[in-house]
């Protein structure tokens, strides 16, 4: 089974519950950390690390943070090596955020997007592999690349 661990603070509720509900049914389980309703305040600060440490645990390959802009849960998720979370406004950057950079965290904005938008957004994120649709050079050249991201990574991370 497909699994996919989400949260959000109060901004990206309604936009997490509408991609939460596409995901089930479309077969993910899937885990929410997050605010469970609207009187469960919980900050942005506070969520995403939640879903970050089980994405850098290897317990979960992909996860999805909804914040008002989708920046704040992007900003703490990147602070946890191993995670590549990519904050996108729109289908093709979303997209491409798997395809050019393996982003294994997605981060929306609850203010900037309609559902439909963010549903079609999560699909091509999730539907998307790393270095898909390039010829071979450019191929290796990603993969290469992500080696020097993750080398900058253990740098930075001692």
């Amino acid at each position: 089974m497909k699994k996919i661990i989400i949260g959000s603070d109060r901004s990206g509720f309604s936009l997490k519950e509408t991609v939460k509900a596409h995901l089930i049914a479309s077969g993910y389980q899937v885990e929410d950390v997050g605010m469970q309703n609207q009187e469960d305040f919980q900050p942005y600060f506070v969520v995403a690390p939640k879903v970050a440490q089980r994405i850098k645990s290897g317990e979960y390959q992909k996860g999805i943070l909804c914040c008002g802009t989708g920046m704040g849960m992007n900003i703490i998720a990147n602070k946890f090596k191993g995670v590549y979370a990519a904050v996108v406004e729109g289908s093709y950057s979303a997209g491409m955020s798997s395809i050019i950079n393996q982003a294994n965290v997605l981060t929306l904005g609850g203010w900037l997007l309609a559902p439909q938008q963010a549903i079609d957004m999560v699909e091509r994120w999730l539907k998307a592999g790393f270095t898909e649709g390039f010829p071979a050079e450019k191929q290796a050249f990603l993969r290469q690349a992500f080696l020097e991201v993750q080398q900058i990574e253990e740098d930075n991370f001692k």
